[in-house]
């Protein structure tokens, strides 16, 4: 089959032989074009004797695996930009550590860019990547929003995008994520056989992706065990550590909740601080969970109960599909979502 196709080639002449693609090599040789990238990338994650075959093909043909090689790295920048909404959530400082060790040993650079939650900022960092500044994108959704296009512009200018831990409804492609659903169910559980029923739950954006199916495992476990849904027990509050605490003291003094449950860390942390201002004692008379990344969360006072986030596998995972789908973009598993496993840690914070 090889002679054939051989004796093809040059009876085309030199300049035909110029002009073949890497994807006219693949078709020939019966392979996708993913498989022979690696190959002349030198890529680890190729059979010896697959990548041999292509070599060797190219060679008779009178091309040099080492031309291919350049050819293919250079409208390359090797650098992947990370978009996330914030640094002082320790979860993205963990997933970026992530992030970073898996592109590092691929032999990208990456770029990170914050968006302080506002969507408008996402989207003027996209435009400013589309000249093809970067080679691929990872990005945890800053905001609901009603326009994405900004999102739909990557994909049109074939700069593969992944998203982790927060995305947006209207993405049809696959996102990496931790199992924030039945991780806020089984929480909430925790706190009702701990005798709670007045569970309050506190969120920054809760029409986020995360803030809603955190929610719903929230009301989930509520509803099983015969507790109403409180729309006043609900906190839709801000960033701002000093408005999130008036936040918190109001809910507190007005609606007496027996316990918080926290979306996000800072906001566990907030309520301390507050029941320490009101006088109001963690647990026995409020007791508190939080999903969150914390190291310390044994060493404060009482020790905090956290749902663990997967954060450092989180990132690990999202860049290595993000490299795949930047060998293989049509591949159709990257339409799956992939949900990772948090650990509940209960402490002292939420038990009786």
């Amino acid at each position: 089959m090889h002679n054939a196709i051989i004796k093809r080639l040059t009876a085309e002449g030199t300049t035909a032989m110029s002009q073949l693609t890497i994807v006219d090599l693949a078709k020939k040789l019966g392979l996708s074009k993913s498989t022979v990238s690696r190959a002349f990338r030198d890529n680890v994650d190729i059979n010896p004797a697959t990548k041999a075959r292509i070599l060797a093909m190219a060679e008779e043909i009178g091309f040099s695996p080492n031309v291919y090689a350049s050819s293919l790295k250079a409208n390359k920048s090797l650098t992947i930009a990370i978009i996330i909404p914030e640094f002082g959530n320790k979860f993205f400082s963990q997933a970026i550590k992530g992030i970073e060790a898996v592109a590092r040993s691929k032999g990208y650079h990456t770029l990170i860019y914050v968006t302080d939650h506002q969507v408008q900022n996402e989207a003027s960092i996209v435009r400013s990547l589309v000249n093809g500044r970067v080679d691929g994108v990872i990005i945890s959704a800053s905001g609901e929003g009603k326009d994405h296009s900004h999102i739909q512009l990557l994909e049109e200018r074939g700069i593969p995008v992944m998203f982790f831990d927060r995305t947006y409804d209207d993405w049809k492609g696959g996102y990496i994520t931790g199992n924030d659903q039945d991780s806020a169910y089984e929480a909430t559980k925790h706190l009702i056989e701990n005798d709670c029923k007045r569970i309050a739950y506190l969120a920054i954006n809760p029409h986020i992706s995360i803030g809603k199916v955190r929610k719903e495992g929230y009301e989930k476990a509520l509803t099983e065990a015969g507790l109403p849904i409180d729309p006043k027990l609900i906190l839709d509050t801000v960033n701002d550590a000093e408005q999130n605490m008036k936040d918190i003291a109001k809910l507190i003094e007005t609606e007496k909740p027996d316990a918080i449950f926290a979306a996000v860390e800072r906001l566990a942390i907030s309520s301390i601080r507050v029941a320490k201002q009101l006088n109001i004692r963690i647990p026995e008379q409020l007791k508190i969970i939080c999903f969150s990344c914390l190291d310390i969360a044994d060493l404060i006072d009482p020790a905090l109960s956290v749902v663990k986030q997967p954060a450092f596998e989180m990132g690990e995972l999202v860049t290595k599909l993000l490299l795949e789908k930047m060998d293989d973009p049509d591949n159709e598993k990257f339409a799956n979502s992939v949900y990772l496993d948090s650990q509940l840690i209960f402490q002292e914070s939420s038990q009786k």
